[in-house]
């Protein structure tokens, strides 16, 4: 016998209808969502927009004062250059570069580009040895080892200049010789490039290498053909740093090569101008202007591996 269930009342059925339904609690927003927010409002790119021009303005100057004749520069500011662009002219630029001139700039930036390129490739290639040492290859000490590396980050370089200078000089014989600038900058440079180069190497998946060794390849194979193709972020993040702590070096250069012109680098001859000829401004921009031009053509070409790289390590996920 089946029992039957109450009717339901207009009551009951009211008590229903009013009741509100459960409220859905909605996610606390965290620290990183409310600096992203703050980041991505109207306000943050005016004030972005703002610091890029401010930023700029010093090198639209510099690029200006370039194409402008002495006398120019003598009567009025750069800003006024623009009411008569017929003014401009190439002359700065022809003694800057001509060889044999008295301003030339032509030796020294053969000379700085001798300079860093060998020193922007010696520390990347340690730099990648260590850190695959570091990252994938168990010893003792390796952890300790590693801190140590990372602490000499901290120590200013120009307690080192006098003793390395003694070194090249009175031992090894360098004298004022290319050798001494590039081993100098390699040294200096190996702590961050390994820190940066090992992080990222870090985040690679494990996998990857247990594969290569099941198929019998070993450390070097593992290195050179897996590894290296896969670092080429954090390589071109750290290849930007050193090529423009290089190519804008003055002291290491100046200490270990002096300031003739067979070896001298550009920056020693941006220094001389501006020493010994505050007043030419027409030549000190062209000379300035050619020795920044170079950086800044990397640094775009390599921008979106310089971001990557950055964020090499810091992101999970």
């Amino acid at each position: 016998m089946s029992t039957l269930q109450p009717a339901a009342t207009p009551e009951s059925l009211s008590d229903e209808a009013v009741t509100p339904p459960t409220k859905v609690k909605k996610p606390k927003k965290s620290a990183a969502g409310d600096a992203a927010s703050a980041l991505n409002s109207r306000w943050a790119s005016l004030v972005a927009v703002v610091i890029a021009v401010l930023w700029t303005t010093p090198t639209v100057g510099l690029l200006v004062t370039s194409f402008r004749t002495q006398r120019d520069i003598n009567k009025n500011g750069w800003w006024n250059a623009f009411a008569n662009p017929g003014s401009f002219t190439l002359e700065n630029y022809r003694q800057a570069l001509e060889p044999g001139s008295s301003a030339s700039f032509t030796q020294y930036f053969i000379n700085t580009v001798v300079i860093t390129v060998p020193a922007v490739l010696l520390p990347i290639f340690l730099a990648s040895l260590a850190a695959y040492a570091f990252a994938w290859m168990p010893f003792p000490g390796r952890n300790a080892l590693f801190v140590a590396v990372f602490a000499l980050q901290i120590v200013p370089l120009q307690i080192a200049l006098i003793p390395l200078l003694d070194i090249y000089t009175n031992k090894l014989g360098f004298g004022a010789s290319y050798w001494s600038v590039w081993i100098s900058h390699t040294i200096f440079a190996l702590p961050l490039a390994t820190f940066l180069i090992h992080n990222f190497m870090r985040e690679l998946p494990g996998e990857l290498m247990e594969a290569a060794r099941v198929d019998g390849a070993g450390h070097v194979t593992i290195f050179f053909k897996i590894l290296l193709p896969l670092l080429t972020p954090a390589i071109a993040a750290f290849g930007i740093f050193q090529f423009l702590w290089v190519w804008n070096d003055l002291l290491v250069s100046l200490i270990f090569l002096g300031g003739t012109p067979e070896v001298a680098p550009v920056t020693v001859r941006v220094a001389e101008l501006a020493g010994t000829r505050g007043s030419a401004w027409y030549l000190l921009s062209a000379g300035a202007f050619i020795s920044m031009i170079v950086p800044v053509i990397v640094f775009l070409a390599l921008q979106r591996f310089f971001v990557r790289g950055l964020l090499a390590g810091g992101l999970k996920g």
